[in-house]
């Protein structure tokens, strides 16, 4: 028996005698959560602001609107100053770009003074579209704008000199440009939120696993036909 086993045999005996337990209970981190999700485009729609510092103190205030169902951006405006008129122009810009024009969609929004004002009362009254209170009255309802946020500065725009509204702007629709078109999404089987909204792509998925699976049979192949010279030699030698 060794040093180590005995103390911790003296330790548990004694913990045992002595009626000792955990100072606390041992705390597990809360799973993810996940918040509404849509059945279709243009059924549930996020808009928030964000605001970018600059490298000289100032700030630029992003207005975006994101589809839940496809997760593509609708429409966006950046300004150098909060002007609550960008959310009913990024508002007007996405009920004009919608795939079906019928559709009457429900827009998530926090309870700021740019979401919650006589413009955007006009035109929800209008009949365009419909509002919900993020965080009032749904429960983790405008996570997704929120995550595409963190992605937006963290993974481009902090990896660049932000000087001038203008630069930002240059930068956020590059951005723009390639999250809705190019980059694929592992939550759509590796497609394009613009694949998503437009209900094209369905073949992706299925073409993505037979080339995983002819990529697996060609690796198997080539590891086999491979030689260890190591080996080879001990053998000559024997």
């Amino acid at each position: 028996m060794t040093f180590r086993f005995r103390r911790y045999t003296a330790l548990v005996q004694t913990r045992a005698r002595l009626n000792w337990r955990r100072p606390r209970i041992r705390v597990h981190h809360s799973k993810p959560k996940v918040g509404i999700r849509a059945n279709k485009p243009d059924e549930m729609w996020h808009i928030d602001m964000t605001l970018i510092r600059l490298l000289d103190g100032t700030k630029a205030c992003l207005h975006a609107v994101i589809d839940n169902y496809s997760r593509r951006i609708l429409g966006w405006r950046i300004h150098d100053f909060f002007d609550p008129g960008n959310t009913i122009a990024v508002l007007r810009d996405a009920v004009h770009g919608r795939e079906k024009q019928d559709d009457c969609p429900t827009v998530m929004t926090d309870s700021g003074v740019g979401n919650v004002n006589r413009s955007v009362d006009a035109l929800i009254d209008s009949g365009f579209i419909k509002r919900v209170i993020a965080q009032t009255e749904l429960n983790f309802s405008n996570s997704i704008i929120e995550a595409w946020w963190r992605a937006l500065k963290h993974q481009w725009l902090f990896l660049n000199s932000l000087d001038s509204v203008a630069k930002v702007e240059r930068l956020v629709k590059f951005c723009v440009e390639e999250h809705n078109v190019h980059l694929p999404h592992t939550a759509f089987s590796d497609r394009s939120p613009d694949q998503m909204y437009f209900g094209r792509g369905n073949e992706i998925p299925e073409e993505l696993k037979k080339r995983r699976q002819q990529a697996q049979r060609e690796r198997l192949e080539r590891n086999r036909t491979l030689h260890c010279r190591i080996y080879e030699e001990g053998i000559e030698a024997a």
